[in-house]
């Protein structure tokens, strides 16, 4: 008997330090979630040259994917436009730009657009797109913060449920209140970010 529940504390404390473990690499997760949302929002518009352009053509990419639970066969598409980019400033022309546009362009049609690298660019949907982007990385990062708080305070390892039970129990009063609020408050972030993103 007394074998038996040393066998049972120690697979405890072994699954409490996995769980510890798992939680640490959840939270650092999260942090890198919330540089990324700062990187791609705020920054890169900051950072970026605005201008226009000027479209000479759209297309549209066609990519089929195979679904790995199913024989189907799902078809996504990409519009790109080409045309000639010429900032605000006048600093930067290139007649060889090429962007992913939300819909297909007639030529002539200027896109108000956004360079962010040498030869990358994208539309430029104005502050409020892109603290958008930022807001749906940051919601994001609340769902891995939060199951990383429960896992480092408590050791839950995604044992199923009798380590869930004693996750519960070692866990201090409002933890779980408080994983269940972040990740709600995450989810419906995320929910809200896109949809900011898709009418801006």
């Amino acid at each position: 008997m007394a074998q038996a529940q040393t066998s049972s504390t120690s697979s405890g404390s072994s699954a409490g330090g996995l769980g510890r473990l798992i939680g640490v690499g959840l939270l650092l997760a999260s942090v890198v979630l919330l540089a990324l949302g700062a990187y791609l929002g705020p920054y890169t518009y900051s950072a970026a040259t605005p201008g226009k352009l000027t479209v000479e053509t759209c297309t549209v990419d066609y990519k089929h994917r195979s679904s790995s639970s199913s024989s189907s066969r799902k078809r996504t598409k990409t519009r790109w436009c080409y045309g000639t980019f010429t900032a605000n400033d006048g600093s930067v022309k290139d007649l060889n730009a090429e962007l992913r546009s939300d819909s297909l362009h007639q030529r002539g049609e200027v896109i108000e657009a956004l360079k962010t690298g040498d030869t990358s660019y994208q539309q430029d949907h104005g502050w409020v797109g892109s603290i958008a982007v930022g807001c749906a990385w940051w919601f994001g990062a609340m769902i891995p913060l939060a199951i990383g708080l429960l896992c480092t305070a408590t050791g839950f390892a995604f044992g199923g449920a009798s380590d869930f039970n004693r996750a519960k129990q070692a866990g201090a009063p409002g933890l779980l209140s408080t994983v269940y609020t972040l990740i709600a408050v995450g989810i419906v972030g995320v929910a809200l970010s896109f949809l900011v993103m898709f009418f801006v």
